[in-house]
């Protein structure tokens, strides 16, 4: 998948600007439900940090990702302000970085730290995963009130069921979409709170990307992780 800086910023306001209208054309209805869930549907939008890599591994381009899914709110309480949820839902991320991956001539996978004498287009590694999500959730919401604050927090257990490399300079271009290392099981911890429609958003990698993989120049062992910062929407 392809990000520019215009369609991630116009992606997030339109987003908003659809859930700040639908959180007021729902605090018009009278109807009142003391059997209430809260926060059903999700979408987030993410700026992906880079942590525990090799020395010489820095972002570079873009690197962001999208998310969305369905979460079964299930309160604990009487006053249905203490929940648990769990759901299902799809996650795509880029990282624009200076880790090559590639192969050699006996399809050994290369792992090889890019610096300034390497002169390149584009190094990009993206995945497409479908994730289980589980949340514990408090916040100050009633039956009659659709703005409220939100403390939700809890852990993902992914699948990549797609991931590719990508290395662009000029008059070539290596795709690597079989990597023995890479863990397709994808292990998160997620933190969200806010008020309203607007909410902070961060995750933290548990487990890395990759396994028994080093860097051929540096010999540096790879401990590929990524930490999320961003915003989430919820939608009842």
């Amino acid at each position: 998948m392809t990000f520019s800086k215009k369609h991630f910023l116009f992606f997030v306001l339109a987003i908003g600007a659809y859930l700040g209208w639908a959180q007021e054309e729902e605090g018009t209805d009278v109807f009142v439900d003391e059997k209430y869930r809260e926060d059903q549907l999700y979408v987030g939008v993410t700026y992906n940090l880079l942590t525990s890599v090799p020395s010489g591994v820095n972002l570079e381009g873009v690197s962001g990702g999208i998310e969305f899914g369905y979460l079964r709110d299930m309160p604990l309480n009487e006053r249905r302000n203490v929940a648990i949820a769990l759901g299902l839902g799809l996650n795509f991320d880029q990282l624009g970085q200076t880790l090559f991956i590639g192969e050699d001539e006996s399809d050994t996978t290369i792992f090889r730290v890019l610096d300034n004498t390497v002169d390149y287009n584009s190094n990009r590694f993206s995945t497409a995963a479908i994730e289980l999500p589980f949340e514990f959730r408090w916040r100050s919401s009633t039956a009659t009130e659709y703005r409220f604050w939100r403390i939700y927090t809890g852990l993902r257990v992914g699948y990549a069921y797609w991931y590719r490399a990508r290395f662009k300079q000029n008059g070539n271009q290596v795709s690597q979409t079989d990597i023995p290392e890479f863990e397709r099981v994808r292990l998160s911890a997620h933190l969200s709170f806010g008020y309203g429609t607007f909410n902070f958003y961060t995750s933290y990698s548990i487990n890395p990307y990759f396994k028994d993989a080093q860097t051929v120049n540096t010999g540096e062992n790879i401990d590929f992780r990524t930490l999320k910062l961003g915003i989430i929407f919820y939608i009842l």
